[in-house]
């Protein structure tokens, strides 16, 4: 089996270890959304990337919902008492990371080989690539005017109302030439907001194009689960864009790439809404509370190719 996956965000991360324990590092390419990429304290900031590297090699900090386990903040806290800004937390294991990373882009490395190189550090064999190595930064539009991505999700705690989407030198940015279509049984689109963790990886000049191009079936998995998004902003957007917060409203979103769309138990009366926009519609329990739960996900969705 060969398996393209579209990820990020928390969902997204969730649904891909499951496929890490139903897949073989070489069944399986994630890739990963970097609009939420940003540039802080001298460092090159990769949330949707670091949530699932922590989380792929058992490292992610389940308590808080990101970041790494066992972390200790002795760091930010010094640099709050020096008088600096602290809205982004980075903690002293994860500010390890970041370190590394800086040294590794210094020295001419691309983003995706520098995410390899953590990963392999950390014993995690699955490729992890970045959807571009080239920067594309996702900016929120509000009433009050644009935000880049971290400060409205992260500083202004997603409060504001949101307007609409842009993805600051998307145009420009190159394809990571890693993703391997050739071949593929399924593209799987994880359980992320389709918005700012999905459409930034999409709109990659030649992406849609190469994923309809593969003749690979297409699979997503809704992030809304009865009216709610299960982790994120994702049904405030929504509701804010005069969207209804609905599975079948998600669907719709995806309308003219995906084939097969599945939806939560709670939104079984949604499948005939899904099967009228020319999609399959397959009903399953799509919550994830335990490692249990991302595996049956999984097989679930890879078992719809059989």
């Amino acid at each position: 089996m060969k398996v393209l996956a579209l990820t990020g965000g928390v969902g997204g991360a969730k649904l891909c270890l499951g496929m890490a324990h139903c897949l073989d590092p070489t069944e399986v390419q994630f890739v990963v959304n970097t609009g939420d990429d940003f540039d802080h304290l001298g460092f090159h900031i990769s949330p949707d990337i670091d949530t699932l590297t922590y989380t792929l090699a058992d490292r992610s900090n389940t308590e808080l919902g990101w970041g790494r386990r066992d972390e200790s903040w002795q760091f930010i806290e010094s640099f709050e008492e020096l008088g600096g800004k602290t809205w982004f937390r980075l903690g002293d294991r994860d500010l390890a990371l970041h370190v590394r990373r800086r040294e590794l882009l210094s020295d001419g490395q691309t983003l995706t080989e520098a995410t390899a190189h953590v990963a392999k550090a950390w014993g995690v064999d699955f490729p992890i690539l970045p959807m571009s190595d080239d920067p594309i930064r996702t900016i929120v539009h509000t009433p009050d005017g644009p935000l880049k991505f971290q400060h409205y999700f992260v500083r202004d705690r997603c409060e504001p109302s949101v307007t609409g989407f842009a993805f600051d030198g998307i145009e420009a940015a190159t394809l990571n030439p890693k993703i391997d279509f050739d071949g593929l049984d399924a593209i799987v689109i994880c359980p992320s907001n389709p918005f700012v963790s999905v459409d930034p990886v999409l709109d990659v000049p030649r992406m849609r194009e190469r994923m309809k191009a593969s003749g690979a079936p297409i699979i997503a998995i809704s992030p809304i689960v009865h009216g709610q998004a299960i982790k994120g902003p994702t049904a405030k957007m929504m509701r804010e864009l005069s969207i209804p917060a609905t599975t079948a409203s998600v669907a719709a979103h995806y309308q003219d790439l995906v084939d097969t769309f599945v939806i939560d138990e709670l939104d079984a009366d949604a499948a005939n809404d899904v099967q009228a926009l020319g999609m399959k519609a397959h009903v399953t329990q799509t919550v994830m509370k335990s490692l249990d739960d991302r595996i049956d996900l999984a097989k679930f969705v890879l078992g719809l190719l059989a």
